[in-house]
């Protein structure tokens, strides 16, 4: 292999990370012990910029390009977007409907087992049930929101592989 660039960022499928390389995991390192990819990175990734650095943190996160595309958010170098989990609320949920069900039985009953929205047909009209008075005050959670509010995961699929940094090697250009 030629020798990298420092600062160069590679993925392998084996659970070390090669001699003068470091795991992308988040660490500190010192600054007089890494000069020239203290240069480089500076703070970006973290750190307190007088006595140490952080390298960049790949786990768990999906690697993305700095900048924008067409019509899409723009991200700068380090920055850290996105949740691994998410609870959707109900002014996010697009608009929809619910199927309405009914009983021919009361119109307190909160789980209809048959009939249709407007209960029974008798002598040619539709009545929402028989054993309530005309004109009953129908159940108020009949038709109440539902769900748990609760979060579920919010990761595309992804495959684990190993991301290092390179500490060692030639100084990229900047050209």
């Amino acid at each position: 292999m030629t020798q990298p660039y420092i600062g160069q960022v590679i993925i392998f499928g084996f659970n070390f990370a090669p001699r003068d390389y470091a795991f992308c995991d988040g660490r500190l390192l010192a600054i007089t012990q890494n000069t020239a990819l203290f240069s480089i990175l500076g703070t970006t990734y973290g750190g307190d910029g007088r006595v140490t650095f952080g390298l960049p943190n790949i786990q768990e996160r999906a690697v993305m390009n700095v900048g924008h595309g067409n019509g899409l958010s723009s991200y700068e170098l380090g920055e850290i977007t996105g949740v691994p989990n998410v609870t959707v609320t109900q002014g996010q949920m697009p608009q929809h409907t619910h199927q309405a069900y009914g009983t021919v039985g009361s119109a307190e009953d909160l789980s209809p087992t048959a009939g249709s929205w407007l209960g029974e047909r008798t002598a040619g009209e539709f009545t929402f049930s028989t054993s309530t008075a005309p004109d009953s005050t129908m159940n108020p959670s009949f038709l109440s929101p539902s769900g748990g509010s609760q979060p579920h995961m919010n990761q595309q699929p992804y495959l684990a592989m190993n991301y290092s940094i390179a500490l060692y090697g030639i100084f990229p250009p900047r050209s």
